[in-house]
């Protein structure tokens, strides 16, 4: 294997779970979000990879490009409908800021969205590009301006005029993501896309407890394991194999887990003092199937 493949194996084992996730924060699809990676790394292949300083920021900044040109791009339907105003009085919110246990929030009837999904769709495409790498993954405007082709001071208005929007024209909020909750929550994504029971150990807190949800007709649903030893090994068990992406908020994480394109959970994580101290999952089937067709509604 030559130097620059190696370098693009290194490349794709160390930063394909955090683009993934970068991806369909701004697409809110996972086909599409993994179609993005997939293109960057083909544009990774194909460069100079001896130019390249940083490999995480290249690849990074282009997909977000690529992901501002399919957002751009998209013809005024559904799946990128920012200005299908009727999406705003007619669907209901998983979420609601302010509220407890974001997975106590999820409704069950005919309009249930995502609901960040949902506030994206009122964003104009560099809004929405701006706030998700700004305000969720903390990259700095300086680096954003090189994804939307606009000033820095332009991209920080940007991100201001989306915080208003999703906010229904309220003030700015000051309830930012925590950059170190975000860092750790990137670390949880990583550390179960490689399964690496070791790698999870080391996030969650000694004491951390997880329950799960399977339905009310599971004896299991309900129950609690506490313990980082039998967590981690109870929570790869679950979802080792699967996808995790998150849905940017300025709450609690909140995490999707797909096996291949299907939802097959959704996990709810507290975080205290840079590590996992509570995990909730959401594997109910009957829930997840309804909520698996209306992300492929709101996609």
């Amino acid at each position: 294997m030559s130097y620059a493949e190696e370098r693009v194996s290194e490349a794709w084992s160390s930063n394909h779970s955090y683009l993934t996730n970068v991806a369909f924060g701004i697409l809110g699809d996972l086909g599409a979000a993994e179609d993005a990676v997939q293109e960057a790394f083909a544009r990774l292949v194909a460069a100079d990879v001896d130019g390249i300083v940083d490999d995480r920021g290249w690849l990074t900044v282009v997909t977000s490009r690529i992901c501002f040109d399919k957002v751009r791009s998209a013809p005024r339907r559904r799946e990128f409908g920012y200005e299908d105003t009727t999406l705003e009085t007619t669907s209901k919110p998983l979420l609601s800021p302010g509220a407890g246990n974001p997975l106590d929030r999820i409704t069950l009837d005919d309009e249930v969205r995502l609901a960040l999904l949902v506030m994206l769709q009122r964003l104009s495409p560099a809004e929405r590009v701006v706030f998700v790498l700004h305000d969720v993954f903390q990259m700095p405007f300086d680096t954003i301006a090189q994804t939307v082709g606009r000033p820095a001071p332009s991209c920080r208005q940007l991100a201001r005029r989306a915080r208003l929007k999703l906010e229904d024209g309220g003030p700015a909020s000051s309830d930012a993501v925590d950059p170190e909750h975000q860092l750790v929550t990137q670390a949880f994504i990583d550390a179960c896309s490689g399964g690496n029971v070791n790698d999870l150990l080391q996030l969650l807190d000694p004491e951390v407890a997880g329950d799960v949800d399977l339905g009310p007709g599971d004896p299991m649903t309900g129950s609690i394991n506490r313990g980082s030893g039998n967590v981690s090994v109870n929570f790869l068990r679950y979802f080792g194999g699967s996808t995790l992406v998150e849905v940017p908020s300025q709450r609690e994480p909140l995490l999707l887990a797909f096996d291949g394109r299907r939802l097959a959970g959704i996990i709810s994580l507290e975080i205290r003092r840079a590590r996992v101290f509570k995990i909730h999952v959401l594997k109910d089937p009957r829930k997840l199937a309804l909520l698996d067709t209306q992300l492929d509604v709101t996609a």
